[in-house]
């Protein structure tokens, strides 16, 4: 029997069992930074295997190691664990236990798909040469993410430069589906929160008054310059505002705005550039009418660029696996991920798992309190991962 049978033949055997790890997961969501249980447990499960190469990072993460037959190439496969701040709407056995906390983005998924290839590498470790690193990466959802932590952490370090794999779900991708893309695939994220000031009274007094509202106002729209008329249009730009806070009342205007947006992009040139002249386009019409604004942005994660050779390679390999017809190749995502911190010093590709299924109602969209996902996608996660590792080392 060779590989491509063994790693099928593995990951119908365990696939059940893994669900159930996913299930668990699932049910007792822990926010970023905060994932101290789902670490602790996720550390049971890979000493359950018989994997005791384990170091911590980034203080609730983990990166474990799995050696082949003999010395050879080293790579890296990594899931996020941390949840979302998302009351869960699901009506299912194994909904979140924790009011308000849901893992609404698939890291519970990732997590149990990759000790699914764990287990499957465990039992092939004779077939192959080399190592596979596996890390547990915590706080994948809240800027300054875990990622940027991880690599400044001495065991990352003393990898050097190897290939790095992430796998995503995606509920708009059927099961049985993945997509791949190659270059840039998701662009960069930062977090703009601006404070307008004027002068509060009276509604009915306008001629007394700054008003904030009617200054925050004008800058939404005016804001939207730096994509529409700005910015390359051959540059993927986005410029969205999702929360304005004008605390008065029907008759009174008050002292000041707030308002909390995100700047995205694939071109970190065009960003550096793009918030510049977000603050002086803001700051200089707050003024024209009278008033003023502060803009702090907190930089978030760089754009993804997936390893044009590596990413590939893998598009190849999976279609051995899953047969041409189930492998998609993706457009350019505006959504971010911190796996990009990453791809800017090392071969890396980040693809994207298919677990939507029309049939079953499941589509609700990453990041709402219906998302699911159809959980035959972990034998398909568990098993392509195995397969792309050996593969990846084999080469």
């Amino acid at each position: 029997m060779d590989d491509y049978q063994k790693i099928k033949s593995l990951a119908a055997q365990y696939a059940t069992e893994f669900v159930a790890v996913r299930r668990y997961l699932h049910e007792n969501p822990e926010l970023s930074f905060q994932e101290h249980n789902t670490c602790a447990y996720l550390k049971e499960q890979l000493l359950a295997l018989g994997i005791t190469d384990i170091e911590s990072v980034a203080e609730t993460g983990l990166l474990a190691t799995i050696n082949g037959s003999q010395k050879g190439k080293t790579i890296l496969l990594r899931a996020d664990i941390d949840a979302l701040p998302i009351h869960e709407q699901n009506n299912i056995a194994y909904a979140s236990k924790t009011a308000g906390v849901m893992h609404a983005c698939g890291h519970d998924a990732h997590s149990a798909s990759l000790l699914l290839c764990a287990k499957i590498l465990i039992e092939l470790k004779g077939d192959f040469a080399g190592s596979v690193k596996l890390l547990f990466q915590p706080a994948e959802e809240l800027s300054p993410g875990g990622a940027i932590s991880v690599i400044k952490e001495k065991p990352y370090i003393a990898l050097g430069t190897i290939p790095h794999i992430g796998q995503h779900v995606r509920p708009d991708i059927p099961v049985g589906k993945v997509g791949f893309r190659s270059g840039k695939f998701m662009a960069s994220m930062d977090e703009l929160f601006l404070t307008v000031k004027g002068k509060g009274g009276h509604a009915a007094m306008p001629e007394k008054i700054i008003d904030p509202v009617l200054i925050a106002s004008h800058i939404i729209v005016a804001a939207q310059q730096l994509v529409s008329r700005m910015a390359d249009p051959k540059t993927p730009s986005v410029l969205s505002f999702g929360k304005v806070i004008a605390n008065g009342a029907i008759n009174v205007i008050p002292d000041e705005v707030s308002i909390e947006g995100t700047f995205r992009t694939l071109d970190e040139d065009w960003r550096k550039i793009a918030l510049e002249k977000l603050k002086k386009l803001v700051t200089t019409m707050a003024e024209a009418m009278g008033g003023s604004c502060e803009l702090k942005i907190n930089h978030g994660y760089p754009h993804l660029k997936n390893d044009s050779t590596l990413t590939e390679d893998l598009r190849i390999h999976a279609k051995d696996y899953l047969g041409e017809e189930n492998v998609e190749e993706l457009d350019q995502w505006m959504a971010a991920e911190d796996f990009a911190y990453y791809t800017q010093n090392n071969p890396a590709c980040f693809y994207m798992l298919g677990v939507g299924n029309v049939e079953k109602n499941i589509a609700s969209g990453l990041h709402t309190p219906t998302f699911n996902i159809d959980e035959s996608a972990l034998e398909i996660g568990g098993g392509l991962m195995a397969w792309l590792a050996i593969k990846t080392l084999l080469a």
